[in-house]
């Protein structure tokens, strides 16, 4: 085919618009238990049934003493029983009635505050106020959580640890998510052996697949299918076609360059569509993008790293739009160069480099061993994806970029 974006290739965030530009959620969804839906994606808003707590309750260990007036040292009050956490005290309180009470539990009608324990004198059932108590009524309001009808979450919002706490304090026990894309991965290469067995002249062990599973697995998403074939254009384009038959995505990684053996790409234009095939980015250049028999496809690059961080860039937050979800990338932090690295200038990289924090609250970015595309160790512990530009050759140290930051929310 042509080469529509000349001999460089096309820019990471143009190449990145134009593939979410082209796809469209899939819009299947299915309903799971609560304890099934982290990392899931919303089909539909979800609204609180009722008023979370619903009760008024008290913030802390004190007590509950009748009226709204703010008391000044000196005030007395009766103790005329207990409100507890899931036992609350069943009466009206009249003036000058208070009830021993503990965090959680219901204040009972007739009250207005809770004085904390350690401003209160007890002997016997008489209480009595012995510092000052300030503005503070501690009480919880019925609806400190959630109104009734309040939206908990809305659609098409990925549901962390939070939002799966908020939901089940709401009393929310399962609900609507979208269907998982079905990824289908395809290894190929003649050099290729599966871990574990004897090496010949000029094989490698095989590592794509183990990484890119992993990868996609820490994102939230797995790999329905897998297939590892050799260069050759016959089991290769059976294998292209199996995938899309039963798969929502189809990922390869190596031979969608221009070599001898690189099938793969001629085979997708056979089978579909090549949209546009090579990045300007290192590492990542053999990149293509397409369909087969309307199938989104991913040519990825055949080194590790270079499949790694295109997968990152590019199909990360194509599988997000495919789930139903607003894309988000990776953040974005300034941080300095601690040792110069050197480098030729001509494409813009993501180098890989571990984040440090100076004493006094500076960021830096500590780059250490080869960058070569090839040399998975490179991966190993980075925390950060430098963005170089491409005009920049050797960087000396202190040298201020942006930095993508390898790291995902907990909560």
């Amino acid at each position: 085919m042509t080469e529509p974006y000349g001999r460089e290739g096309l820019p990471l965030e143009q190449a990145r618009a134009q593939i979410l530009e082209a796809l469209q959620p899939l819009g299947r969804s299915e309903c799971v238990p609560l304890a099934l839906a982290l990392g899931r994606i919303t089909a539909g808003a979800v609204q609180a049934a009722a008023a979370v707590p619903g009760f008024r309750a008290s913030i802390m260990d004190g007590y509950a003493i009748a009226g709204a007036e703010q008391p000044q040292p000196g005030a007395r009050w009766r103790l005329v029983g207990v409100s507890a956490a899931g036992a609350p005290y069943g009466a009206r309180l009249a003036a000058g009635e208070a009830v021993r009470i503990l965090t959680g539990a219901v204040v009972p009608e007739g009250s207005e505050r809770v004085l904390p324990q350690e401003l209160i004198a007890a002997a016997d059932d008489q209480l009595e106020l012995v510092k000052p108590c300030g503005p503070n009524p501690w009480i919880r309001s019925p609806q400190e959580e959630a109104a009734p009808g309040q939206e908990l979450v809305g659609v098409g919002q990925r549901l962390g640890a939070a939002e799966l706490g908020r939901l089940a304090s709401c009393g929310v026990r399962e609900l609507r998510v979208s269907c998982w894309p079905r990824i289908g991965l395809l290894i190929s290469g003649d050099e290729l052996l599966p871990p574990g067995q004897e090496r010949g002249p000029g094989q490698i062990w095989e590592s794509n697949s183990a990484l890119l599973s992993a990868l996609l697995q820490r994102l939230g998403y797995g790999v329905a299918q897998q297939r590892a074939v050799v260069d050759q254009p016959q089991p290769l384009r059976q294998a292209l076609q199996e995938l899309a038959a039963d798969c929502d995505v189809l990922v390869s990684t190596g031979g969608v360059s221009a070599g001898d053996s690189d099938w793969i790409r001629p085979l997708v234009e056979e089978l579909g569509q090549v949209r546009f095939w090579k990045l300007f980015l290192k590492p990542g250049r053999p990149f293509a993008w397409g369909q087969v028999a309307g199938v989104p496809f991913f040519g990825l690059p055949g080194n590790p790293v270079a499949a790694a961080i295109t997968a990152l860039q590019l199909l990360w937050p194509a599988l997000q739009k495919l789930e139903g979800a607003e894309p988000e990338l990776l953040p974005r932090l300034k941080v300095r160069l601690e040792a110069p690295l050197r480098r030729g200038a001509g494409r813009p990289e993501l180098a890989r480099a571990r984040l440090a924090v100076a004493a006094d609250g500076g960021l830096w970015a500590r780059v250490e061993g080869s960058q070569a595309s090839s040399r998975i160790g490179s991966l190993a512990g980075a925390d950060l994806l430098l963005e170089i530009p491409a005009e920049l050759g050797t960087l000396e140290a202190g040298t201020e970029l942006w930095a993508q930051l390898l790291r995902l929310p907990l909560l």
